[in-house]
Formats: structure tokens, sequence, C-alpha cells
């Protein structure tokens, strides 16, 4: 049996189970929303968001973002008529759980797991999963998806169908964060473990079928965390922090779950999805959550992307959202300065140029889906306004940049507590047209809302919002499910 934690534990002092983050237990099904404002003609689909929501109170121990069980918050639009409906994603330790009618299963600082004696034989004594950081679609399958594990299908409808290992080629599961090329439809995908090993990356293809099958990355020796990754045509790009797993520490009182050691520096490794060899750079520490996107330095990009002029190049341009150090919970460490950078890294010379492009407060970064591993303009993120104390993973405001013109326009939203920008392209559309959306709840009342912004005039703030039946939970991932297929944007 796992370790029982020694330390005592109570729930309703944990800031990240409070407030806007407080877990809801209803599902609730309920159409004809109200809409304040105007929703835009040509918004037609459904907009998924997942995020950790413990299904009962928890024992033990509770680390935000990583623990919680998943929920599912969906908002269908067609035709100005809009519906919403919330489902947890129902795994088995989720349906153990509901029998016994209390939690199990202790946090993950806690290692506490159940015995025989409270769930069946192929429970008993394992990790639970954890299917609560993102929700995407491939191939047909809607995916709730854990930090790294295997994923849970999900129906239209949200209903949990099983645990999905892909036809029984990705037992191990995959990351929070794949990746899909739109040109291609092939879905790259990475797998971190605590035994070796250690990190696997596989591909999926446009048809659901599995084309690599787990390929280990010889140069990780050791348990790491490693949440999100990029893609370029050539490259899957995995950043490399030095937070490590000591989980026999931990479970032996001695350690910490996740041990951050900034003497080891942090690695960008490129893997080229042609299966050549590994091509890595390494600097000085430094910990990040998500990419912006990443793509390939064409000869005529280098002076602008801050290559060096490099002519030829061949170089990987990588935004992401940089923190000082990896902390976990409540803000620990002292300061942890943040802010959004661009490394530029050389497959060639195995080196990276690292250029700050903002010290703004932000996380939560997006793209148009559409230019995933392609040169982008344009990225959306959560943000601090600067006016008032926030929890991590709290923000009251939204920022957009334009990374090649410069600037960055900034949305404060008041008493509201913004989520993930997530883009939904006007059909047809050119890059850029097309509206924002995100879950926000009102600190004085509780109330949620879905805000659509537009994206040619997004400081301006929502022109519509739509009224959610629930409190939504302060969460993380989500996604546009289009009614429309999406196609490449064109330039303007």
């Amino acid at each position: 049996m796992g370790t029982h934690t020694t330390r005592p534990f109570d729930p309703t002092r944990v800031a990240h189970l409070s407030g806007a983050f407080a877990p809801v237990t209803e599902e609730v099904d309920e159409v004809g929303l109200e809409v304040e404002g105007r929703l835009p003609d040509g918004l037609d689909g459904t907009y998924l968001r997942n995020g950790p929501n413990p299904r009962f109170s928890p024992i033990g121990s509770y680390l935000y973002p990583l623990d919680g069980d998943g929920m599912l918050h969906g908002v269908w639009i067609s035709e100005g008529s809009v519906r919403y409906r919330n489902r947890f994603v129902r795994t088995p330790a989720v349906l153990a759980e509901e029998r016994a009618g209390r939690a199990l299963w202790g946090g993950l600082e806690s290692l506490i797991m159940p015995g025989e004696s409270d769930v069946p034989a192929d429970l008993a004594d394992t990790f639970k999963d954890l299917p609560d950081i993102n929700v995407v679609r491939h191939a047909g399958r809607l995916l709730a998806l854990a930090e790294s594990g295997c994923p849970f299908r999900l129906s239209p409808d949200l209903d949990t169908l099983g645990r999905e290992t892909f036809g029984g080629s990705l037992p191990a599961g995959i990351t929070a964060h794949p990746k899909t090329d739109p040109r291609t439809g092939e879905m790259v995908v990475f797998c971190y473990g605590i035994e070796p090993p250690f990190l696997t990356w596989s591909v999926i293809g446009p048809g659901g079928e599995v084309r690599r099958g787990p390929t280990a990355i010889e140069t990780v020796d050791e348990p790491m965390m490693i949440h999100d990754m990029a893609l370029t045509t050539r490259f899957a790009v995995l950043v490399l922090a030095p937070a490590f797993f000591d989980i026999e520490g931990a479970m032996a009182g001695t350690g910490s779950f996740v041990t951050w050691r900034p003497e080891r520096g942090t690695r960008i490794l490129l893997v080229p999805r042609d299966g050549g060899p590994v091509r890595q750079a390494t600097d000085e520490a430094y910990w990040m959550w998500h990419t912006v996107n990443a793509y390939d330095l064409g000869e005529d990009e280098a002076d602008n992307a801050g290559g060096g002029g490099r002519s030829g190049g061949g170089d990987v341009v990588l935004d992401y959202v940089q923190w000082d150090h990896l902390a976990l919970g409540p803000a620990l460490g002292g300061p942890n300065p943040g802010g959004l950078v661009r490394a530029v890294i050389s497959p060639e010379a195995g080196t990276m140029r690292r250029t700050r492009l903002d010290d703004s407060d932000i996380e939560l970064p997006r793209i148009d889906d559409r230019l995933v591993g392609r040169r982008h303009r344009r990225l959306a993120a959560a943000a601090g306004s600067g006016t008032r104390d926030l929890l991590p993973g709290e923000h009251d405001a939204l920022r957009w940049y334009d990374v090649q013109g410069g600037g960055s326009e900034l949305w404060p939203a008041g008493d509201l507590s913004v989520g993930e920008p997530v883009f939904a392209p006007t059909p047809g559309g050119a890059d850029g047209e097309g509206h924002w959306l995100t879950f926000a709840t009102d600190r004085t009342d509780g109330a949620s809302w879905l805000l659509v912004i537009p994206a040619d005039a997004p400081a301006g703030g929502p022109l519509a919002r739509i009224r959610i039946p629930v409190r939504v939970p302060l969460g993380l991932h989500g996604t546009w499910l289009p009614t429309e297929e999406p196609q490449a944007p064109t330039e303007r």
C-alpha cells in the first residue's frame, strides 16, 4: 500500500480548493442559455474545457494543477442557440470512489493508494488516473488528457467511453499536450515515466493509426517532468528543465515528489520526425509550462527571428512562456519572474539564443491552431492586470501579442477571473479573422460566463457573453471544435 502522509491535511485551508478554484459536483444539462450581446455570424461549433475538479473532498494532499479529477465543460453553439453540459471523466478510480462515497486516493504528494479491501484487485496499490489537464479531438477521437498517462476517450456528449491505448500500441499513454500538424494530420506525442524508458515519442496518423510506436530518447536516463512540446515541419521540440521525480524519497519521507536542480541546466531537444538522431542545446536553468509555437527558420527569416543572420540556417524558432523555476501549488521558492521568450536553436551547432520578448505576467498561451508548426504572428494569453494579488493559475486579464510587428494589447477583466483563450477562426477567413473564447467567473457572485472576444479588436473586451448555468471552476486547457472543418488560413 502507498505510504500515508504523516502531515495533517485540511482541504479547507488549501487555496486552490476554494474561491474561484472550488470544485463543483453537480452535472448539469441546460439548453437555451442566456446571451448578453450578439453572437457573431459563423460562430458554430463546440467549446470544451478540462480542468482539475475533485469528485470528493481530497485526502492526504492536494497539488494544483496536477491533482484533481477531470471535469469537462462544454458549450454548443449553433445558429445562435446555445446549450451547456458538464461531466466528470469517469475513470475506474472515480467509479470506485463513487461506489465508496468518498475519496480513496490521496494527492500525488501523499501517495495514499487504497488496498484490496477498498477497491478491486486491479486498482489496489496503483496510482490514480488523472485525465484533468487538456482535451483534444483527433481522427474522430475526443480525448481527455492526463499529465503523462493514458487519455480517456469521450463521446460527443462527454460520456466516458474508457481508457484509450490506441489499439494497445501506446499502453503507457501520451502527454497532456500532443501537437497535430494541420498539413499532414499527424499527431506527435511524447510520454515520460518514472521507470525506463524515461522519455518516449510517438506518431499517430490522421486516421488514428499509430505510425511510430514508443521510441525511447536515450539521452534521458532519469525521470523528469516535461509538461508541453512544440512541433515544426522537421522536429518535435521538447524543453527539459531540471525538474526531477524522486518517488522513492517521497515514499520514504526523505525527499520531495518533484525536486528542482538548477545546477543541471535546461536542455532543448530537437527530435527529427523522420527518426534521425536527436539534437540538443543546453543553457542555464529555467522552467517552462507551455509553448506558444515553433517553426523551422527559412533563409530569408534569420535576421527577423534574432538568429544572428545565419545564412540558410535550418534553425528552429520556439516561442514559450518562461519562468525562473518550477513552483507547484502556492508560490514556492521566492520570486519567480516570468515572461514571453523566443529561443532560436541551431540543430547543427547545438546552441540556442534566447530573447525575452515581454516581461508581463502571462500563462496559457495560444495561437490559431491551424498555424501549428508554421510561422505565427499573433498569440493570446491569460494575464495579470497588476492591480491585485493572484494565486498561481489565477488571471484577471487577457493579453494579445503581435510577435512580428511588435507590441501587445491588454483587456483588464475587472471582477472576472479568466482562463485560457482559445481561437475560433471565421470559416473561410484570412489569418487572424475570428474570435477568442474563454470561460470567466465573477469573483463577487460566482457567476460564470463564456466570453466571445473579437480578434480584430480584442482590447475592447467581449462582444458577447454566454451565461453558464453553474459556476465553472478555474481550470486548464480547452479546444474549439468547429462544425465546419477548418481550412488553412489565407494571408492578409
